[in-house]
Parts: structure tokens; C-alpha cells; sequence
């Protein structure tokens, strides 16, 4: 039997069952659907599109994986290279591994170790945000902030190693006055912090972690797996702020596959690189690089950077916005919308219960979560499909 994400297994509701999709459409057996998540934000060129389809079978007829430990190969060499000229500053050594919780793993395990090969243990501690979330594995839960996820942790009792902070610059000075030599590293979502509730903040937050960062010697780390590749309207956030290290995965593939990257900069990698085998970065998924992964990123880049993508992005936005102009309700609290993503924050959970079943009837599949009611559409939506999207959510509250 299979074992749902995120479900309670006696309780969750039927899933839909897809037999096709292309474009932003998913197909049931009688239903033709918008995917208005994006199949949790990574399919961002739509379905079946042919140019990451075709990169795909090309590389399945020379061959669909070798380990990277000892052997090399063409496409994995070709990613790296090609998000080093992608990425800002020095950002340029990759690591690669299977998917988002994991690369955020691989940022906090090298930021630990980055101290640690310079002789300094003390500095344990990590810095994240409130209402965070990196990941399901152990330490990005640790690094989070959110009990609908992670509530399991309350068996081990307080955190001992994180501290969480809200998006206020008088709480980030007051962390690195406090903390400051104690940190190994500072990780936020830049911006946009999803799983947490689509919460926005403002640059200039990231801006003075930098400052303060460098200051106090602690690494900063973006958790780019969402906000990468134009989500919030930017390329990256990192194009804004430059991190130390930026871990990239979702939308890197196009969604098509899983893979991530964590890519560190110069300062990062030196201090790993030796002749001493105990400094060594001691970690290896056994799928990283994975040559059918890195040939859809390359595809998937490929269309990226050549088809206009940042200008589809604001277009996004700018329908999104247009549409919710003026649009209230008495149990919404808020209506949060950046670039490809808009994000309608209710007072109570109950305000929404039911939304998936409506917007299943109205065409449009949705997955709305706790008290949040959200769309982040694939950017090749037409502005149809996308106010078809917009007006089911409006349509809910108008009943």
C-alpha cells in the first residue's frame, strides 16, 4: 500500500488519479485540470514540454546513471560549469544530490564543517528565521520553524542548536550581539518563505544579515529550492543579496525530475580544500548527478534564459495583481501576492475547508494548507488560464 505525504492515511481524502498532462493541464480520466501549484512549484515550463522530453530520452539511450565517486561524465560537468557563469559573486563549486531537503542538509553539514576545518567546534549554533521550513531531514527540521511539520521533534525536547528570529532587523541585531560568535550559520528562504504561509519580507533584511554575516564570520545560506528561478520575480534572490551558499532544487529540472544543488563560493571550498582527508566534505548521495537529472536542468535552464521568462514572471504578477484589486472578504486576513506567487491568508482554517473539492468542479486543481489559500502557477500559463485560477479563489469566498 502506498504511503501519502503529509496525510493522515485513515482520514485524507481520495487523491486524483492523472493519467496525462501537458502544458499547465493535468488530465483525470473526466476532468481536465490547472495545475494551479505547479506540482509543488517545480513544473515551471508545463507538462510534456518537448525540448526537456527529448534531453531526457537522449540521455536514457547513452546512459541513465553512474555514480560520481570516481567516474565523470559529460552532462554533470556541463551543469556545474553552467551554473558557476549562472550564478553571482564567486558563487561557483556544486554539490549535487536528489532533492531540496537534502542540499539544505549538505549547506548546514558544510557550515558546521567549514568552522570546524579551521579549528573552531564552538561555533554550533544556527540561526533561521520563524516560520521557517528547509526540509524533512533531521537537521533542516531542526532548522525550521513549523509544528504542522515537525512536530515529532518535541520528543527530543528544547533545541539545543537553533535559534529563530522574526523578520525584523532589531531582532537580527539583537541575534548576532547575542550569538554572534556561536553561529556557524544564518539560513533563510530569501523573501518568500512558503511552507511557512507565503510570508513576505523586505531585502533590506537580507541586505543587514549580510553586513552582519560578514562581521561576526558566519556563513549565509539561501534556501532557494522555491524562490529559485523566478519565483519571486527575480532570476534569484541571490542576484539581490549574495549568500555564501545558495541551494538550488524544484524548478532546477523544470520539475521533470528530482535533483538539487547546494553551490558554495570560493571562501566555502577553500577551506575544505587539503591534503588532509579529514577535511574533506564526508557526503555522497548515491544519485547525485545523475545524468538524467542534470540533462532536463541544462533543457530546462535552456528555456529559461531564452524564453523571456522574467518578463512572463511580471506579467504574472501583474494580472495577479490586477485581479485582486480591491477583492476583501471578512475571513481573509490578508492577500500576499510576489511575482509568480499569490497567497490569500485566512483568519481561521475552517474558511477554507472544502476549496480543493471546489476548485476540482471549476477545473483548476489546488492543494490549499492550514489557513492558506495559494497559487503559483507554471509561467507558461496563458493570462486565461491564470484569471480562470485567480477567479476560483475569488469565487470561494463568494458563495
Amino acid at each position: 500500500m502506498l504511503w501519502r505525504p503529509y496525510q493522515q492515511m485513515k482520514t485524507l481524502p481520495a487523491p486524483y488519479r492523472i493519467v496525462d498532462a501537458e502544458g499547465v493541464f493535468l488530465y483525470t480520466e473526466n476532468k481536465k485540470l490547472i495545475d494551479s501549484i505547479s506540482s509543488w512549484w517545480s513544473v515551471i515550463h508545463g507538462y510534456k514540454h518537448p525540448v526537456i522530453t527529448k534531453a531526457i530520452i537522449e540521455q536514457a539511450e547513452c546512459f541513465s546513471h553512474v555514480m560520481l565517486a570516481g567516474l565523470t561524465h559529460d552532462p554533470v560537468e556541463r551543469l556545474a560549469d553552467k551554473l558557476e557563469e549562472l550564478l553571482p559573486g564567486d558563487l561557483k563549486y556544486s554539490f549535487f544530490s536528489d532533492s531540496g531537503s537534502v542540499c539544505v542538509e549538505v549547506a548546514l553539514k558544510m557550515a558546521l564543517q567549514y568552522h570546524v576545518n579551521q579549528g573552531n567546534c564552538n561555533r554550533t549554533k544556527i540561526l533561521s528565521l520563524m516560520n521557517s521550513y528547509h526540509g524533512d531531514t533531521f537537521k533542516t527540521m531542526e532548522a525550521g520553524d513549523d509544528d504542522d511539520y515537525h512536530h515529532v521533534l518535541k520528543a527530543y525536547g528544547e533545541k539545543r542548536y537553533n535559534i529563530h528570529i522574526p523578520t525584523e532587523l532589531s531582532a537580527l541585531e539583537f541575534a548576532f550581539n547575542q550569538y554572534g560568535e556561536e553561529l556557524n550559520c544564518f539560513l533563510v528562504e530569501p523573501l518568500l518563505q512558503c511552507a511557512g504561509g507565503m510570508r513576505i519580507y523586505d531585502v533590506a533584511f537580507l541586505k543587514r544579515a549580510r553586513e552582519l554575516c560578514d562581521k561576526h564570520d558566519v556563513l549565509l545560506i539561501f534556501d532557494e529550492v522555491a524562490t529559485g528561478f523566478g519565483r519571486t520575480g527575480n532570476r534569484f534572490v541571490s542576484d539581490l543579496v549574495v549568500p555564501d551558499i545558495v541551494c538550488l532544487g524544484k524548478a532546477l529540472t523544470g520539475g521533470y525530475i528530482g535533483h538539487a544543488a547546494t553551490v558554495a563560493n570560493e571562501k566555502v571550498y577553500r577551506a575544505f580544500y587539503s591534503s588532509d582527508p579529514q577535511k574533506a566534505l564526508m557526503h555522497g548521495p548515491t544519485f547525485m548527478g545523475n545524468p538524467l537529472a542534470c540533462a532536463a536542468a541544462l533543457a530546462s535552464i535552456s528555456l529559461f534564459e531564452e524564453g523571456n521568462y522574467l518578463e512572463r514572471i511580471a506579467k504574472i504578477e501583474l494580472i495577479t495583481r490586477r485581479e485582486f484589486e480591491g477583492f476583501q472578504d471578512d475571513r481573509i486576513r490578508e492577500i500576499r501576492i510576489i511575482g509568480g506567487c499569490v497567497c490569500i491568508e485566512t483568519y481561521d482554517a475552517s474558511a477554507i475547508d472544502g476549496y480543493r473539492e471546489f476548485a476540482y468542479e471549476r477545473g483548476v486543481f489546488a492543494r490549499p494548507f492550514i489557513k492558506y489559500l495559494y497559487a503559483m502557477v507554471p509561467y507558461v500559463i496563458r493570462e486565461e488560464e491564470l484569471v480562470r485560477v485567480l477567479d476560483c479563489m475569488k469565487a470561494w469566498f463568494k458563495r
